[in-house]
């Protein structure tokens, strides 16, 4: 038998690491060539890391959360043969263990797969096993299973290293007769559940965490009257043309951001603040934000300038579904100079949008809803949308943010005016 090494492979330009969010094998598991062994996230890209071939795990880099470095040992296989001569990397001696890419937290290969004889026989008892405000340790399936049950672990003894509570100690304690009686009426929950922030999520909260301690946030609202928009929409659907997508209202605020930012080209704009520059751009990349399981990202719809409605949509579409699924590339995912967010009939009546850093302007869709309207003499009723909009106040001024917003509302109301 011989051990061969996978390195973390270059997964993309000028990247030089990249997080660890799942392993999908563990020590002492038998793979085939092309099995998933982990997946690895860098910039809003997740990338699927398979095996080049075929043996068992011996050691694997590090838990769900840490940074390897391209080029670093991510897992060490068993397999059969005389050495690795052919690999692309000659790995370290077989008997030197390969470098973790976390000292603090990845365990030698034994103790990883170990687990002390006695486990089973280890005794599960009830009572308080451990100190006040002791959070027990236990695998998520265990945790599933005792919430199920309506179990505290903190009252389950563990025989595990480290006192890990294992499926084993669970038997044991409902053996033992410990297992609660059915709750006859209220009780407080004392639970505390330990979520890992990682992945995508990791990434949304680094983002939103550098919005908003270097960009000062300006918002500003203002209600809309889209009846005549609505009308046209619902007129435009109607028509059906192979090959149309169904037109939603982002669009039509794409198409009028098109022209507001001709007029205002300070709003389509990166703010570079180390340097003291601006970039402005003539291209208007649109970013939409779009929620997926995994959490938000911002496909970018790119050169909306030379789209009309029709293509605006499509390409919306298309991106939307991409992300939804996990396929979007890297590419598509940056390089917007402006964003639209709206979370459809969820929308709220206003919201305070986070500028997509290092854009400088950021654009909100609430909810349509039917509201009283005064004409003058009368309340009347007319469909309202509040536009909810965040600007970057360090360049760009209050007035000017007041008439992008302005100008944006007059061409929605007035529809027709976009396609002049």
């Amino acid at each position: 038998m011989a051990t061969h090494i996978i390195k973390l492979p270059d997964i993309g330009e000028g990247v030089a690491e990249a997080e660890l969010v799942e392993w999908n094998v563990k020590v002492g598991d038998l793979v085939a060539e092309d099995t998933v062994l982990a997946s690895v996230m860098t910039d809003k890209a997740a990338v699927e890391i398979p095996s080049p071939v075929a043996g068992r795990i011996e050691w694997v880099a590090g838990e769900v959360g840490d940074k390897i470095a391209v080029g670093a040992p991510l897992v060490r296989l068993e397999v059969a043969g005389e050495g690795q001569a052919a690999a692309p990397a000659a790995p370290p001696p077989a008997e030197a263990e390969p470098p973790p890419a976390s000292p603090a937290k990845a365990a030698p290969p034994v103790a990883a797969a170990a687990r002390p004889a006695s486990s089973a026989a280890a005794p599960a008892l009830g009572g308080a096993p451990r100190r006040e405000g002791e959070r027990p340790i236990a695998s998520p399936a265990v945790r599933k299973r005792a919430r199920d049950a309506g179990v505290d672990l903190r009252q389950v003894r563990g025989s595990g290293p480290a006192g890990r509570i294992t499926h084993d100690d669970l038997e044991s304690f409902f053996a033992a007769g410990s297992q609660p009686a059915a709750a006859s009426g209220l009780r407080p929950n004392l639970a505390v559940e330990d979520v890992k922030v990682v992945g995508l999520r990791r990434r949304i909260a680094e983002r939103m965490a550098l919005s908003k301690r270097r960009i000062a946030h300006i918002t500003y609202v203002e209600e809309v009257d889209v009846g005549a928009l609505e009308d046209l929409r619902a007129a435009l659907n109607k028509e059906k043309v192979e090959g149309r997508p169904r037109l939603t209202i982002l669009p039509f605020l794409m198409r009028a951001m098109v022209k507001a930012v001709a007029e205002q080209p300070a709003m389509n704009a990166h703010y570079d603040d180390e340097a003291g520059v601006i970039h402005r751009f003539g291209g208007v990349h649109v970013g939409v934000a779009a929620q997926t399981p995994s959490g938000l990202v911002v496909p970018v719809v790119r050169h909306a300038e030379a789209r009309d409605l029709w293509g605006c949509a499509a390409e919306i579409a298309r991106l939307a579904d991409a992300a939804r699924a996990g396929t979007a590339s890297r590419e598509e995912l940056g390089g917007s100079t402006i964003t639209i967010t709206s979370l459809g009939a969820m929308g709220g009546i206003a919201t305070t949008p986070v500028i997509n850093h290092p854009e400088v302007a950021i654009v909100g869709v609430n909810k349509i809803q039917v509201r009283p309207v005064w004409d003058g003499s009368q309340f009347v009723p007319r469909r309202m949308m509040n536009l909810s909009s965040s600007f970057d106040h360090r360049v760009i001024d209050g007035w000017d943010a007041a008439l992008f917003v302005q100008r944006i509302k007059a061409l929605l109301e007035a529809p027709a005016m976009m396609f002049v």
